[in-house]
């Protein structure tokens, strides 16, 4: 009986030392607890960025990794909203016509963000299909470069910054979507 007990023991041990570190991170990774958000940032492009957007938000103690994702989409939307009112007040000052076209070109990059990019994603998460949530994301991140590449000749453009969060948060978002797969 103790044989058996210790065998069935060292069975368990032996099973869990062979685990893929993948599996590893998702088990850390199902519910809420202390080191979820360091876990789950430890898995995106832009550890500091992904730790001190959810820190900031007090829903995050609390969530799960489906929360985590949430949380940054939310923050990822108000970004872009934010950014989409720069490039509108940018848009009824500019008076030269490349320069208005460059400003459509992103107004309509970030329309596509806030109304299909983000919605998508969110949607196919709360659905349980994150690989479409991981190309929503994607998406949005392709559609702050776009825009930037617009002013790649421009020094100083005013909103690089916004772009750079904008692309950088929608990395994010994909990364931690990419985990629930």
């Amino acid at each position: 009986m103790k044989n058996t007990i210790s065998l069935a023991l060292l069975q368990l041990a032996f099973s869990f030392t062979f685990l893929p570190v993948s599996q590893n991170l998702a088990l850390e990774l199902q519910g809420p607890g202390a080191n979820l958000i360091e876990t789950t940032c430890k898995g995106t492009p832009f550890y500091n960025l992904c730790v001190s957007t959810l820190r900031s938000d007090p829903r995050s103690s609390s969530a799960d990794l489906l929360g985590l994702a949430h949380i940054v989409a939310d923050k990822l939307k108000a970004k872009t909203t934010a950014t989409l009112g720069q490039i509108t007040g940018l848009l009824k000052g500019a008076k030269d016509p490349k320069l208005r076209m460059a400003l459509r070109d992103c107004f309509d990059y970030y329309n596509a963000i806030i109304k299909y990019d983000i919605p998508v994603t969110i949607d196919a998460v709360a659905k349980g299909n994150p690989k479409f949530g991981v190309q929503g994301a994607t998406d949005a991140a392709n559609e702050a470069d776009a825009c930037e590449r617009r002013f790649k000749n421009q020094p100083k453009f005013p909103i690089s910054s916004s772009n750079k969060v904008v692309h950088d948060l929608s990395a994010v978002v994909a990364s931690i979507v990419q985990l629930l797969l």
